[in-house]
């Protein structure tokens, strides 16, 4: 029986990589080596949608660097027989402990290739058996052979992400895409009253006019900014005759956030004003609990009222290093959104208890 040849791991990481761009849903499973290893012992096996083939995590632990060198038919067919009877024994130079199955089938498996379509598992097998589950993808396992020229496996790459990866993932992914882009480039922000600004380029710049032409048009009634600044302090405006309208007195000596949004609200009493306090995070520095003290105090002094004040933070991705760094740092009653994902908004709620039942909406 024929068997699909196969590529170094070096290369199925490689080819992943690309396969899998910035914005994938939990990126970081589909991409890391363990995630290549497991594409390989699949490969190996010829565990391939249609083959009524399949493999199980233990089978890539058992898999080393001396067996996956074997590469005849007879010595595939063999391993794949002993390592399903357990009649063979785990080799000296195993790749990863016994134990290891459990974030290859949960994190790998379950959390990452098989939400993204590349891996396929096997129908009326019950959770608690230990039979073989799992299988490439007809088309994922096609991007792994050794014969594509570098023009078709581009090609063939593309086409599988428009036919397998959501449309909710496609957005995220051509998103942060086209922000990464033009992060070499100044940038021209519009205001929500129609004035333009110029920001220098980089990551920051392409979140802070996002924030403003974006997050303040989906989540403010009428939106105004009130100030924007850029790193090392540099000021790119400062609506003073807004602030002196509010009676506000912002001191650029301070150390303010990255942009302070107003919605004037549409209460003709100002109850419903509010005054965003937004960190931009390319890299690091959220809006943490010492950062919401201190922006607090900085708001208290300029004449702002703490019931009228709320703090953001906004991030270019959810499952970018940025947020994955500094998740747990952000503070109880701020917010956090993403650019890769304008449409949505996290509340850490502060100490303000709620049924699930009474604040879930589905509509």
């Amino acid at each position: 029986m024929k068997m699909p040849d196969l590529l170094k791991i070096a290369e199925i990481h490689r080819r992943l990589n690309v396969i899998f761009p910035d914005g994938t849903e939990n990126r970081n499973y589909v991409i890391r080596e363990m995630a290549a290893k497991t594409i390989f012992v699949m490969l190996y096996v010829d565990a391939i949608e249609g083959n009524e083939q399949w493999i199980r995590p233990s089978q890539v632990t058992d898999m080393g660097d001396e067996q996956s060198s074997k590469r005849s038919v007879e010595e595939r067919h063999q391993w794949l027989s002993d390592t399903l009877s357990k009649k063979g024994k785990r080799p000296i130079d195993a790749w990863y402990a016994a134990n290891s199955r459990e974030p290859i089938r949960d994190e790998t498996l379950r959390g990452g290739l098989i939400p993204c379509h590349a891996v396929i598992e096997r129908k009326g097998i019950p959770t608690t058996s230990s039979k073989p589950r799992y299988c490439l993808n007809n088309s994922f396992a096609d991007l792994f052979d050794p014969s594509l020229s570098t023009e078709d496996l581009v090609g063939k790459i593309a086409i599988w992400q428009n036919t397998h990866l959501n449309k909710a993932a496609l957005a995220r992914i051509r998103l942060i895409k086209f922000s990464i882009t033009n992060s070499d480039d100044s940038l021209t922000v519009t205001f929500p009253g129609g004035e333009k600004r110029t920001l220098a380029p980089g990551p920051s710049s392409v979140i802070a006019k996002e924030v403003i032409e974006v997050f303040a048009a989906k989540f403010l009634k009428v939106p105004a900014v009130l100030w924007l600044s850029e790193s090392g302090n540099k000021v790119v405006t400062r609506d003073e005759e807004l602030a002196n309208s509010l009676g506000l007195k912002i001191d650029a000596s301070k150390a303010l956030p990255d942009i302070i949004l107003v919605d004037l609200g549409e209460d003709k009493s100002g109850a419903d004003m509010l005054f965003i306090f937004t960190e931009v995070v390319a890299t690091d520095g959220p809006v943490n609990r010492e950062r919401k003290v201190a922006l607090t105090k900085i708001a208290a002094d300029a004449g702002f009222s703490n019931k009228n004040l709320a703090f953001l933070t906004a991030f270019m991705d959810r499952g970018a290093s940025p947020f994955k760094k500094t998740i747990s740092e952000l503070a109880w009653g701020s917010y956090a959104w993403f650019v890769s994902e304008p449409e949505n908004l996290i509340d850490l709620r502060d100490g303000k208890a709620i049924k699930l039942s009474g604040g879930h909406d589905d509509s």
